[in-house]
C-alpha cells in the first residue's frame, strides 16, 4: 500500500482514508481471490469476533460454510466449548443446518428463532421421522398459537440429497418447482435444508473445511488459569484455529501464555492480541504467535478510549502493524472498527489477511440470543462488550460476592445494547454477500486479484470530514 500523498503525521481511522482507482486489468469481479492465505482454512477474509453475543455455534458454521471463520468466545465453560466444536464438525456442509421443531411447536416458537423472511424456514420432525417443512414467510399470517403440525398441509415436499450433484443444478431444481425453500433428506433421513438463495451461494463461495472435510472453527481461551490444559482440551476437540485473547495483549501474562501454548505444538495456528504496535507485534511472534489481533478501543461495544485514554485510531495500528508482521513472517487481523463495507477494505488495504466483525453480526437471525421486538414491531438482538459489568457477571459468577462486588468496580463497555436486523438483509450470510461484494470490486479498483496482491497495489488517500460525508448516498427522500 501508498499513499498518494504526504504520510501524514498524525494516526488515521478507517473514516479519515479512501481507496484510489488504478489501471486495472481484472475484468471481472469473480476473477479475485478473497482467501486470506494466513495458515488458516477461511477462503474469505473475515472472522467473528469471541464474543458472547456475536459467535454461537451456529453461526460459526453459517460463517464456515461461506468461508469465513467463527471464534467461540473464551467465557463458555469448557465442556460447552468441547460441544460447541462437536457441533459445527456435524453440520452439513453442501446443505444448511436444519432449525428442527416438534409439531406440538408453536408459531410464536418459531418466531422467537427466526423472523418470517424469504429463504428461511423450519423442519418438523415426529421424533426421528421427518414430518415436514415450513417456510418462514409463510408464518408471517399465522397466529401466534398455531401449531406447526397443523400448518403442515402440501409441506412434505422435500429433496433428495443424492440427486444433486451441484449447486446450480439445486438452483435449477427449486426455481423449475418454485420452492423457496425445502429439507434435504438422504434416504428417508434428515440431511439438511436448502434455500434458492443458498443454493446460488454454494456456487460462489468455497467453505472454510479441515483437512477432513468438516466445518471449520476457531475457539479462544484468555491468558488466566491453567491455559495449556484447556488449549489441549479444545485441540481434542477438533477446534481448527486457537485464539489466546486478552485486551490488553502486550503484557507478561499473555507472553507466558503464549509461550505454554506453543510449546504443545497443537499443529494448528495460534492467534494472540490485541496489540497496537509494531513492538506488541513482534513480542508475540517470538512468544509463538503466528496471527496477531489488532485493535484496541475502536469496537461498537468498547468504552475503553473514553474510560482509559488507550488505543489507537484503527487504520493507523493495522498499517504500523502488518508491516511488522509481513517482516516477522507473520499475519495480522484487524479486530474492530468495522461499520461498513468499505472500512473491511481498507483494512484489507493497510496489510489485514483478515478482518474481525463484532457487533454487525451479533444483529443476525444465525447470532447467540432469541429475536425481541420493541414497540414499533422492529427485530434485535442484545450485544455487550467483553468487559461490560454483564459480560463480568457471566465470566466470574462462581465467584463468592464479595470478589464479584470486587470484579465488578472495574467493568468497562457497554452491558446492553439493541443490535436491530437488517430488514433487508436479516442473516449473516446476506451480510457476507454484501461485504465480499464490495470487496471484489475494491479489487478490481486496484487491479488485484488476490488478497496479496492488494496489499501491494492498494493506493490511499486522506479526507476531510466532507470528503468522508461526500462518499455517503443521499438519503431517498431529499
Amino acid at each position: 500500500m501508498r499513499f498518494i500523498g504526504d504520510v501524514p503525521a498524525h494516526d488515521l481511522t478507517y473514516s479519515d482514508v479512501f481507496l484510489v482507482p488504478s489501471r486495472s486489468d481484472v475484468v471481472s469481479r469473480l476473477d479475485v481471490s478473497l482467501a486470506p492465505n494466513d495458515g488458516t482454512p477461511a477462503t474469505v477474509p473475515l472472522v467473528s469476533a469471541n464474543m458472547n453475543s456475536v459467535t454461537g455455534p451456529r453461526l460459526a458454521a453459517s460463517l464456515a460454510r461461506r468461508g469465513g471463520l467463527g471464534v467461540l468466545p473464551q467465557d463458555m465453560p469448557l465442556q460447552d466449548l468441547d460441544a460447541a466444536i462437536r457441533w459445527v464438525k456435524d453440520q452439513p456442509v453442501l446443505w444448511d443446518t436444519p432449525i428442527v421443531f416438534g409439531p406440538q411447536a408453536t408459531v410464536a416458537d418459531v418466531l422467537a428463532e427466526i423472523p418470517a423472511a424469504e429463504g428461511h424456514g423450519v423442519v418438523i420432525m415426529d421424533g426421528d421421522d421427518y414430518a415436514g417443512s415450513i417456510p418462514a414467510q409463510r408464518l408471517a399470517t399465522a397466529l401466534p398459537d398455531a401449531r406447526l403440525g397443523d400448518l403442515l398441509r402440501g409441506s412434505q415436499a422435500s429433496i433428495e440429497a443424492d440427486d444433486i450433484q451441484t449447486g446450480r443444478q439445486a438452483f435449477d431444481l427449486m426455481a423449475d418447482a418454485s420452492m423457496s425453500f425445502s429439507a434435504v433428506l438422504r434416504r428417508g433421513k434428515l440431511a439438511g435444508v436448502l434455500s434458492q438463495r443458498s443454493a446460488l451461494r454454494s456456487t460462489l463461495y468455497g467453505p472454510a473445511i479441515d483437512s477432513d472435510g468438516r466445518l471449520a472453527v476457531a475457539a479462544a481461551v484468555g491468558i488466566n488459569g491453567d491455559v495449556q490444559s484447556k488449549a489441549r482440551a479444545l485441540a481434542a476437540a477438533g477446534v481448527d484455529v486457537l485464539v489466546v485473547d486478552t485486551a490488553h495483549g502486550h503484557q507478561e501474562g499473555m507472553i507466558g501464555a503464549l509461550r505454554a501454548v506453543s510449546q504443545l505444538n497443537l499443529g494448528i495456528p495460534i492467534v494472540a492480541g490485541n496489540v497496537v504496535t509494531a513492538v506488541g507485534v513482534a513480542d508475540l511472534v517470538d512468544a509463538g504467535a503466528s496471527i496477531i489481533k489488532v485493535g484496541v478501543g475502536p469496537g461498537a461495544m468498547c468504552t475503553t478510549r473514553m474510560m482509559t485514554a488507550v488505543g489507537r485510531p484503527q487504520f493507523s495500528a493495522v498499517l504500523e502493524t502488518a508491516a511488522e508482521a509481513e517482516e516477522q513472517g507473520a499475519h495480522v487481523w484487524a479486530d474492530g472498527g468495522i461499520r461498513y463495507p468499505r472500512d473491511v477494505a481498507l483494512a484489507l488495504s493497510a496489510g489485514a489477511a483478515s478482518v474481525m466483525v463484532g457487533s454487525w453480526f451479533a444483529g443476525t437471525i444465525e447470532g447467540p440470543g432469541t429475536l425481541k421486538s420493541d414497540a414499533d414491531g422492529r427485530l434485535y438482538k442484545e450485544s455487550w462488550g467483553m468487559a461490560s459489568t454483564k459480560a463480568v457477571q457471566e465470566r466470574f459468577g462462581r465467584l463468592d460476592p464479595y470478589d464479584l462486588a470486587r470484579k465488578m468496580l472495574f467493568a468497562e463497555g457497554i452491558s446492553s445494547s439493541k443490535i436491530y436486523l437488517d430488514p433487508e438483509r436479516p442473516s449473516i450470510e446476506d451480510l457476507l454477500d454484501m461485504i465480499t461484494s464490495g470487496l471484489r470490486s475494491s479489487f478490481t479498483y486496484a487491479g488485484a486479484r488476490s488478497v496479496a496482491e492488494f496489499h501491494d497495489r492498494a493506493i490511499v488517500g486522506v479526507q476531510s470530514a466532507a470528503g468522508y460525508e461526500e462518499g455517503k448516498a443521499l438519503p431517498v427522500s431529499w
